[in-house]
């Protein structure tokens, strides 16, 4: 039987919901990213990031497959993606509301009002630094001709990879154009991240979580991007900087590296290996 392509409102549909929560989280369940040195881009790493986090902070099993045609192979053109018994899932927040039809959530202990406050905050990190890293990666000319382009190509032949650098290049400007953020300066871009990683560290505190002592969805997701930050060396390395001035951000994305990923390892490329860059 073909697989089922899942998308955020098939999830969200109430028949959808009955159908997927009789069926059980899969142990064989896989997570397709590309490979993480030599391809993935830091807009892909953070989104797989955000996805591994969040699966190991729900506790559930699966395994991390590497493909040079990840992207290709998603039904979105996105990843990660996963693949749990007959459905396929792309990308981060459909995969969080797949899981949540298995009865998986970290967010059960919040109250309305604070569901309501980690959805804004998931909001404005998806608004903000995923943006700023498509900005960053394809049209600021340094690191697209340093970085994106190398890696983005590294494993096509010529000349699909001259052509695909360069649509892929237009699609995210079409994308940044969408959302007013394709006329924006760099030292624009730097600004709002500022401002973004103020208000998480403002909302964060002195707290272990960004809600108590236990994590939420905000907390993976999050961490996919702050880190991803933290360990992807580019020409100019001002988005590190700008995280590293907030103290407690920085002191979260190491715990949750610790207890959720330096203690569980599993067939990936274990994440503490990567050095944070300096």
């Amino acid at each position: 039987m073909p697989a089922v392509l899942l998308t955020e409102s098939v999830v969200a549909d109430l028949s959808a919901y009955i159908f997927l929560a009789g069926e059980a989280w899969q142990e064989d369940t896989k997570l397709y990213q590309p490979y993480e040195v030599e391809q993935i881009l830091l807009p892909d790493n953070a989104a797989c990031l955000s996805v591994k986090a969040f699966l190991r902070m729900c506790d559930l099993s699966f395994q991390v497959e590497m493909r040079t045609n990840a992207e290709s192979m998603s039904p979105s053109g996105n990843v990660p993606f996963i693949r749990c018994g007959k459905f396929v899932v792309a990308d981060v927040e459909p995969i969080i509301n797949f899981v949540q039809t298995k009865g998986k959530s970290l967010s059960n202990h919040l109250d309305n009002a604070e569901k309501a406050d980690m959805k804004a905050y998931i909001s404005l990190v998806n608004i903000v630094l995923h943006n700023a890293e498509l900005y960053v990666s394809w049209c600021d000319k340094t690191t697209l001709q340093e970085v994106t382009k190398p890696r983005f190509s590294s494993s096509l032949p010529w000349p699909v990879n001259y052509f695909l650098v360069w649509q892929t290049k237009w699609q995210v400007q079409k994308k940044l154009k969408s959302a007013d953020w394709h006329n924006k300066s760099l030292e624009d871009v730097y600004e709002m991240v500022d401002n973004c990683c103020y208000a998480l560290s403002e909302r964060l505190g002195t707290q272990k979580y960004f809600f108590g002592d236990s994590p939420t969805e905000l907390d993976a997701v999050v961490f996919g991007h702050l880190f991803a930050i933290l360990t992807t060396p580019l020409p100019d390395n001002r988005l590190c900087s700008i995280l590293r001035e907030y103290q407690n951000l920085v002191d979260l994305c190491q715990r949750i590296d610790v207890n959720y990923f330096q203690k569980q390892a599993d067939d990936d490329i274990e994440i503490e290996n990567i050095e944070m860059i300096s």
